[in-house]
């Protein structure tokens, strides 16, 4: 008998569509199972070295413009890092303002990604056989022109279209809004303008507990076990969530893109208390509990990274961190840097973050399945039950004749830093100023964390360790895999914010 050998294949994958930037991974492959993976953050745009020199105050327009699907995220880390620079408090009013605006985008970001960017994935050709694929079709195929496909994508386009109108009353306008300051925010909300707000929240409550989750958004937030969402699944039969589940147990998701294990949450929609309405840490699933978050053992390793590493090539905290690009680097194949914590890789994004909050559901299903594709997506779900009353509680807080603002001069000579939450996860600012201006900026996004390239150690980052093992289809088609689709899109790349 011939001896079978073993088939090895290299390939690229890029440029992926439905991703905000440019991404590229490359793959080896063998025997139709991929064994290392590549990602590569293809472009360079250079932000943290436009900030250098400018007034800190500028950071506030510059900054929100790296990302057009995430700019009050920036605005809030960037608006963080100089209050602290300040030592401005802002009042509560302005407080409950910039959470709800934060909220109102990071509410819109899950929605986009379930409906546009994830679920259409499941009406390819790939699929056909499948008992759901015809209803898959129906609901979240790609929208085509007048076609009777894609149904409830186009509702929730709709939906979010109606949804974004939010930030006409509380910021202006959006993308890019100028309303969210170091000391709150300038827009201040009269009593008739919030009645018309809380309408707008409760036309997205319906929306969601009519289509996306079939029950009420406290019945899906209060899920506190693997037997508890089995019965929801039943009586919510018709929602998308509960289709999203059968589909997902059909196709294993449950096991596909396995995370590194490790969570960091910097903590969302901060309380005039000094916490956070949605908690801070680092969850590790080794040890099943939440460990305090020291902020100082963040480092970025750019051994293989088109960056210049400094004298001594070691990792470098943000604060000392450097933006100097070397385009012909040996050995480096991304744009992006390598962000670790004390060394180690962690994943951040809606799942760290219920992880770390201690959401039942969410630590039940890690614990039985590990990060993967299905308990991402089910992690986003989850928070955009728990955001929407959220809203609902900041905006009746809201105190009429009471101030949004506080002004405050800053130093001529400090240092900042901003933490905060983006929708796909941890979000960091670091800035010292010298003589009046920006002497130094440092940025690092949640893709940058998920989309890290290897480190000096060679450790691969969280999404290029996920997508070991996955299948190749030679049937797809060369460099179609339905699996790493998957993988990376339950990441939600934003590769714009990733390479700054």
């Amino acid at each position: 008998m011939p001896s079978v050998g073993v088939i090895v294949t290299r390939m690229i994958l890029g440029p992926f569509n439905r991703v905000e930037g440019d991404l590229e991974v490359q793959l080896e492959v063998h025997d139709g199972r991929v064994t290392e993976a590549r990602v590569s953050a293809s472009m360079y745009r250079g932000f943290e070295v436009i900030l250098l020199g400018r007034d800190p105050m500028d950071a506030m327009t510059i900054a929100p413009r790296i990302c057009g699907i995430c700019s009050i995220s920036q605005s809030v880390a960037a608006a963080k890092a100089l209050a602290d620079a300040s030592g401005v408090v802002m009042p509560p009013n302005g407080l409950h303002a910039t959470n709800l605006m934060l909220a109102c985008e990071n509410l819109a970001d899950h929605l986009t990604h379930f409906y546009v960017f994830f679920m259409p994935d499941f009406t390819r050709e790939v699929y056909g056989g499948r008992r759901w694929f015809a209803e898959a079709q129906r609901r979240f195929a790609a929208v085509v022109g007048g076609s009777g496909s894609g149904l409830h994508n186009r509702a929730a386009l709709a939906a979010r279209s109606r949804w974004l109108e939010l930030m006409g009353a509380l910021g202006g306008k959006w993308p890019h809004t100028g309303a969210i300051l170091p000391g709150g925010t300038s827009r201040a909300i009269e009593s008739t303008e919030r009645v018309r707000l809380l309408a707008r929240l409760r036309e997205m409550r319906a929306f969601l507990e009519q289509t996306l989750f079939g029950t009420p958004l406290e019945e899906v937030a209060g899920l506190d076990s693997l037997a508890a969402l089995q019965a929801w699944q039943t009586r919510a039969h018709g929602s998308d969530l509960a289709l999203f589940l059968e589909i997902a147990a059909d196709t294993g998701l449950s096991s596909l893109g396995a995370g590194p294990g490790r969570y960091l949450s910097y903590g969302a929609y901060a309380r005039f208390d000094g916490g956070h309405a949605l908690g801070q840490g680092i969850w590790e699933d080794g040890l099943q509990q939440c460990l305090a978050l020291d902020a100082s053992q963040i480092s970025e390793d750019m051994r293989h990274a088109w960056f210049a590493e400094g004298e001594s090539g070691l990792p470098l905290h943000p604060t000392l961190g450097l933006t100097q690009a070397q385009a012909d680097k040996p050995g480096a194949y991304s744009w992006n840097k390598a962000p670790r914590l004390a060394g180690q890789v962690v994943e951040t994004g809606a799942i760290a973050r219920q992880l770390v909050d201690g959401q039942a559901l969410i630590r039940a299903t890690v614990a039985a399945h590990g990060g993967t594709v299905y308990t991402r997506v089910l992690a986003r779900l989850m928070e955009v039950a728990r955001i929407l009353p959220l809203m609902e509680h900041w905006l009746l807080a809201l105190q009429a004749r009471e101030p949004y603002h506080k002004v405050q001069a800053l130093p001529l000579q400090a240092q900042g830093i901003g933490l905060s939450e983006a929708a796909r996860g941890a979000l960091g600012h670091w800035l010292r100023i010298e003589s009046g201006r920006i002497a130094h900026y440092q940025i690092v996004a949640p893709t940058s964390w998920n989309f890290s390239p290897r480190d000096a150690s060679g450790t691969p980052g969280a999404l290029e360790a996920a997508l070991v093992g996955a299948t190749i289809d030679s049937a797809e088609g060369r460099g179609q895999s339905v699996a790493v689709q998957h993988i990376v899109r339950s990441f939600d790349p934003c590769m714009v914010c990733t390479v700054h």
